[in-house]
């Protein structure tokens, strides 16, 4: 941690992270014609939103900025690969790491790791089909597409969702924080698939004001304090893959992982590689 990250970092440790997280909701979910505009227009210009790619590319119909912060793409803007095997990308934004499970541990930057059992809410069985695995972290910045989809057609068999911090999960933050993406509220959906569980991790972070999935809706807020947990049987949704599976309302990070010898990253997948939607990002093996 350099000193730039560390006043970018240390501050963080006593913010009142999800009342900040409850006003933000407030003001993103905020209808007034004028103040949701200008905030639209601002985040617009300040990233570089490609409104062209946009479902709706006047700004004045949105009705609030949480509404065009989750906007819908055009059809057909994204594709989905019908190759065989194929893995796609779940979502806009850049590789943050990609690798190995290795002995129980995900690689999070410099000097730093988490558990996949941490990460997945301290259930060892629960993390125990991903040991020596591979994982990948895909952040996803304010100018991105902020739904997420599936890299793979599977039935869901239970969703978690773990409480936590809302540390912000950018570059200097997770150079930073110890165990980050294990210690940010978050919700784990583990699906059954034709090469066994994968686990998608929607982590929050500050300002995130919800994360929902297409089967449950919004998720958190409310906030709790314990580990809560739902299981899927007969009535448990299959999502084909390239379908919608959630969304962040505002921006984060989501983590992928797979099971041992079942599937492998594509050459190139790595740390830093912008990544679009659909695109292939590794194979299934056998």
């Amino acid at each position: 941690m350099n000193f730039k990250e560390a006043l970018t970092t240390l501050p963080q440790y006593v913010l009142p992270h999800h009342a900040l997280s409850q006003l933000m909701s407030k003001l993103t979910h905020c209808e007034n014609k004028a103040f949701k505009n200008l905030f639209i227009k601002q985040i617009v210009k300040h990233y570089g939103v490609n409104m062209d790619e946009a479902l709706e590319q006047d700004i004045g119909a949105y009705k609030s900025f949480n509404h065009f912060f989750t906007r819908e793409l055009k059809p057909g803007v994204r594709q989905f690969s019908s190759e065989r095997n194929a893995i796609v990308c779940p979502a806009d934004g850049a590789v943050s790491q990609a690798g190995a499970i290795t002995g129980g541990q995900i690689f999070q930057a410099k000097g730093k790791s988490f558990t996949a059992t941490d990460l997945l809410g301290g259930d060892a069985a629960r993390a125990e089909p991903f040991n020596d695995g591979i994982f990948t972290t895909i952040y996803l910045s304010p100018k991105d597409y902020h739904r997420l989809h599936m890299p793979l057609t599977g039935t869901l068999r239970e969703m978690v969702h773990i409480p936590g911090r809302l540390f912000s999960v950018n570059a200097a933050t997770t150079n930073s924080v110890p165990g980050l993406f294990a210690r940010n509220e978050r919700v784990a959906a583990i699906f059954d698939t034709e090469i066994g569980p994968i686990a998608l991790v929607l982590v929050g972070a500050i300002f995130v004001s919800s994360v929902e999935t297409v089967w449950h809706g919004v998720v958190t807020p409310p906030s709790v304090t314990s580990v809560q947990s739902w299981q899927y049987g007969d009535d448990a949704p299959t999502l084909k893959i390239g379908e919608e599976m959630g969304r962040f309302n505002m921006g984060s990070t989501i983590i992928v992982l797979f099971g041992k010898d079942k599937a492998e990253w594509d050459v190139g997948f790595e740390a830093g590689k912008t990544v679009r939607l659909g695109e292939i990002i590794g194979r299934v093996v056998g």
